[in-house]
């Protein structure tokens, strides 16, 4: 039994002792691996990857303000609903619901979004253009047949971006149209997507409440463009949109900037566009880092400039002013003389004769920028054309104020002399045609001829000139060709054989008669007849028109350059006394007796001018060009009323006007007095 015992005794040891060494074994075995692993994982790191993109960081556009300073256009701090790519899912099904997300609240607080997907909003769906460009570049990014129709084109898109069918079909149309303004922006790490511009703090407040769920959504505060006096020179002004076309884009950066994006926002007309380069400023860049997918790391790389201020030569109150003065005088006009029912519209033009730098443009009917892009629509459709200025596009007969054109040719050439006299007795037969003249005004010189107007003085001057002559003096004045104003000015044309064989029109040698005198087929600007009346001002000198007077730095300490007068043309005076004669003739214009309210006389300066009543489709218009004070100019003047009378008696008034905005001139000090 004891021998059992000490057997079984043993076998109990020696198991233990085996299972303690296995179970050493096997824990060394263990530590070995674990050592190979760990050593394996030094040896080894875990792969990362990583992406660095370079976004826009968008300039501060420069402003527009007034020869005062005071603001036209300007930027306010506003808030941008954009979305980045960086943070936007990859998942185009998880991307369409967050663009619902962020419409909807948008719907709610009234807001419009980007879309500018030329297919109607409702089924059927179809092209709202036939801009063959257009539909070719929607066709051609979207990948479908040039033959494809309106409904292809949005099934493209559902299928590209996984639009669902279960989506409503309003909803379909909504995410086709975002989805293909993010396409054709360039949607992409470098480059952010708008969809919503200057949205309130409510809107902000709600979206940023629910950021986590909106993946990549985000709200940037940004320079917005603010329209400060929409109704002060609109046209002149221009505005700014988004880039709608390759063709622009190119077209851009021709002009020297290297870092358009297809996001940004561009001057599109006026000086907005005319000055693009200044205004625009220098993007700026900053660096995002993408480690395995998510964001890590944002860096600014280079600040961004901010565009330069365009400085204008006009008062933006005279110029407002001077609008209601020629509204107002066209209302009188058709409210106390039938025959001036229709005088709907009409132009002055006030240029400083020193340089004609640009004092004032009114043109009616005009509209308000701030109008103009909240409602496109209802300024195009607007009565009697809103969008055209028509001081500086707008074709007329100049009728007899071209006679100081004729007068000055005709002087200047030694054809008359200030002491030669024509006959008038209110008829004048050449060849086989009888013209009339509005006097019988016996014998008279150049002088008494521009003051009562007489068409037969005139009549004889030009066909001793020769329309040659006469169109060189044209010429010289500036007409027939655009004057060069920076936003952009018509030329019109001149009453010469070329014009006529341009009109498919038979050119006789008596037709001179009437481009003596400002008829037959010639058209000029109001802005063309005020740089007239400055020319003969100056003696001949010819200033070019100009708005701008300076350009400073974005925050106006420094500036960048000023506008020097530049003489685009001189009139060689040959004959003595030539201007003097003119100048008699307009004194004793401005001297006729007119209504108190109206008269020219007792001012305590002379005034020029010369009056013309040209005939037009509306039967007649009404024009008065000039300058004052006579003996020294300081302004120069067109005005203008389309199917009105007396043009002159708004002379007065925008002395007055002329002299509240500029009381330390002659004529400020004159009229204070």
């Amino acid at each position: 039994m004891k021998e059992i015992l000490r057997q079984l005794s043993e076998f109990v040891r020696n198991t233990f002792l085996i299972l303690l060494v296995l179970t050493a074994g096997a824990l060394a075995v263990y530590r070995l691996m674990m050592l190979q692993i760990v050593a394996s994982d030094e040896e080894t790191p875990a792969v990362t990857n990583v992406s660095v993109y370079s976004q826009v960081m968008p300039a501060t556009r420069g402003e527009i303000v007034d020869c005062t300073g005071k603001p036209i256009v300007s930027n306010k701090i506003g808030y941008n609903l954009i979305i980045e790519k960086a943070y936007f899912p990859y998942d185009h099904a998880e991307g369409n619901d967050i663009l619902l997300s962020i419409v909807r609240i948008l719907e709610e607080e009234g807001y419009d979004w980007n879309d500018s997907l030329p297919i109607s909003k409702v089924q059927p769906y179809t092209f709202t253009t036939t801009d063959e460009k257009v539909l070719e570049k929607l066709k051609s990014d979207i990948k479908v047949n040039n033959y494809a129709t309106a409904e292809n084109c949005i099934q493209g898109l559902m299928t590209d971006y996984r639009i669902s069918d279960a989506y409503t079909a309003k909803d379909q149309r909504i995410l086709a149209g975002i989805r293909y303004e993010m396409l054709a922006r360039n949607f992409s790490m470098s480059n952010v997507f708008y969809l919503a511009n200057d949205v309130d703090i409510d809107t902000v407040t709600r979206i940023k409440e629910m950021r986590l769920s909106l993946k990549g959504v985000n709200i940037v505060e940004e320079a917005i463009r603010t329209i400060e006096q929409g109704d002060i020179i609109p046209h002149e002004i221009g505005y700014v949109g988004p880039i709608y076309s390759e063709e622009e884009y190119d077209k851009l950066l021709e002009n020297g900037h290297d870092d358009y994006e297809l996001s940004d926002m561009v001057g599109k007309s006026g000086l907005e566009s005319a000055c693009e380069s200044s205004l625009r400023g220098f993007n700026g860049t900053k660096e995002i880092t993408v480690t395995n997918g998510e964001v890590s790391s944002v860096a600014v790389t280079e600040e961004p400039i901010g565009g330069q201020t365009i400085q204008l030569t006009l008062n933006s109150d005279f110029q407002r002013e001077l609008q209601s003065l020629l509204a107002d005088y066209c209302t009188h006009l058709r409210n106390t003389d039938r025959e001036c029912r229709n005088a709907n519209c009409g132009a002055i033009s006030v240029l400083d004769t020193t340089d004609n730098s640009v004092l004032g443009l009114a043109t009616v009917p005009t509209y308000d920028l701030n109008v103009f892009l909240d409602d496109y629509d209802s300024v195009l459709n607007g009565a009697n054309t809103p969008l055209v200025n028509r001081a500086t596009d707008g074709l007329y007969r100049p009728g007899s104020t071209f006679k100081t054109i004729t007068a000055t040719a005709g002087l200047n050439e030694g054809i008359i002399t200030g002491t030669s006299n024509f006959y008038c007795n209110q008829n004048y037969k050449y060849i086989d045609t009888m013209f009339h003249c509005t006097g019988n005004h016996k014998y008279l010189n150049v002088a008494r001829a521009l003051t009562v107007s007489c068409n037969i003085f005139f009549y004889e001057t030009g066909l001793k000139l020769g329309i040659d002559r006469l169109v060189q003096y044209e010429q010289l004045y500036g007409l027939g060709s655009p004057l060069g104003l920076e936003s952009g000015d018509s030329g019109g044309y001149l009453a010469c054989p070329e014009t006529f064989d341009n009109l498919g029109i038979d050119w006789y040698v008596g037709e001179i008669t009437q481009a003596s005198i400002g008829q037959s087929e010639i058209q000029v600007t109001p802005l063309q007849m005020s740089v007239v009346a400055s020319t003969i001002a100056n003696e001949g000198i010819r200033y070019q028109p100009h708005l701008i007077r300076r350009v400073w730095n974005n925050a106006m300490t420094q500036t960048i350059s000023e506008t020097e007068p530049v003489v685009a043309a001189s009139i060689p005076v040959r004959a003595n006394g030539l201007y003097a004669d003119i100048e008699q003739g307009m004194i004793g214009a401005a001297q006729t007796k007119m209504p108190n309210q109206y008269d020219l006389n007792h001012l305590g300066f002379q005034v020029a001018i010369k009056t013309g009543t040209p005939q037009s489709p509306r039967g007649t218009d009404s024009f008065v060009i000039g300058y004052a004070p006579a003996n020294k100019p300081e302004i120069a003047f067109c005005a203008m009323v389309e199917g009105g009378k007396n043009a002159k008696y708004m002379v007065r008034q925008i002395l007055e006007l002329y002299a509240k905005y500029y009381p330390d001139t002659t004529i400020g000090r004159a009229l204070k007095s």
